[in-house]
Formats: structure tokens, sequence, C-alpha cells
């Protein structure tokens, strides 16, 4: 069997004692990242009765559980992941890789045409341990993600997304601008202090 490192010991640790885990399990959510969506959704007023929008990365749903439950029955969810997800009520979901243009084009027809309230993304690559080669994928996500938000968004419409602190975030951040008329940071108590995550939103989509 395997030796867990100090540091993988450490996270299933901190996992085990994390208040937000427990209080997911008890909740129903499927993983603790419920509490991030639904402390931004708070603030922001993101989500309401009625909103369509779309979950990028949505796998295992806990962000999608939030996004249906808030928008209701008037409005509409549509998730996409490169993983399997058990199925959402009231979710519309494909599996596939968003970097792959037939997959994109599946989830286009999936929407049917409707313009977008919201984006949400939560996306993050398979982490190789390559400080420099993560950070670089996951904003090759995050750039594919806005182009999704630019041309589905209708105007007024908001994107928020997942990012990482470091090397190109100052130059994802102006893309952001040239977008939509505010750009704002949030930082959940749910994200871990220690994590560099923190998650741009951009609110009116010019």
């Amino acid at each position: 069997m395997a030796v867990r490192s100090k540091s993988s010991k450490a996270w299933l640790n901190e996992h085990v004692n994390d208040h937000y885990v427990h209080k997911a399990q008890k909740d129903g959510y499927r993983a603790r990242a419920a509490y991030k969506l639904l402390e931004i959704n708070e603030k922001d007023k993101l989500i309401k009765q009625g909103t369509v929008l779309a979950d990028l990365g949505s796998a295992p749903g806990s962000w999608s559980q939030v996004a249906a439950k808030l928008a209701g029955s008037d409005g509409a969810v549509f998730a996409l992941d490169i993983l399997p997800m058990e199925p959402v009520e009231g979710v519309s979901f494909i599996q596939g890789d968003f970097r792959e243009e037939g997959v994109l084009q599946e989830f286009e027809s999936l929407l049917g045409g409707r313009p977008l309230d919201l984006v949400i993304c939560d996306m993050a690559p398979n982490m190789s341990g390559n400080s420099v080669t993560d950070q670089a994928r996951s904003y090759y996500l995050c750039e594919l993600a806005l182009d999704f938000a630019r041309n589905h968004l209708k105007t007024g419409g908001c994107f928020l997304v997942k990012v990482f602190q470091g090397a190109g975030y100052q130059e994802f951040t102006a893309q952001m601008r040239e977008v939509f008329q505010s750009v704002q940071v949030r930082k959940p108590d749910a994200s871990r202090n220690r994590s560099s995550e923190i998650y741009l939103l951009g609110k009116n989509k010019r």
C-alpha cells in the first residue's frame, strides 16, 4: 500500500475535520463548493427565480444543485463537464471536453439559442504539480469560458469564474474588463485560506 505523503495526510485531516464538508453531507450537497456559490449569491444576487444559466465544469454537481434550486422551475440550468455527473433535477447535462469544438457545438445546441443571464465556471485542470504548467492550463480554460460567456450571455449578463492568483491573473482580469462593465473579486469563507483560488465576477456584459 502506498505511503501517504505528509501533505496528503494534512489534506485528509483537514478534509475530515472540515466544517463545510460536514455541512454539505448534512444539507445533501455533493461537495463543499456549494457554499462558495451560496455565499457569493447571497451577496450578489446572481441566481434568482427564472434565471437561465450555464454551469461549466459542473461535476460532481454541487453548483448545479444550488443553481437549480435557486432558479426554480421558471429558470434553466445547462451543465457541462469532462467527468460524469449524476443527474440533478432541473439540470440539462452534457459530458464532454469543453476544449473540443464538437462538444461545444453539442452544448450550444442544448441551449437552443437561448441567451443566458449567467455563466458560472468552477473548472480547474488536472493538476500536474508543475505550477507554471498548471497555471497556464487553468487560464486557458478560463479564457475558453470567457469566450463562451461573451458569445452566449445577454447584454447585462454576468460571469463568475474561479481563477488562481499568479501568472496570467492580471492579463485575464484585463480581458474580462473588455467584456463587462465591472469586474470584482470574491473570496468566500468556504474557500480555504491557504488556497490561491479566488473568484472573478464580471457584471453587466457590454
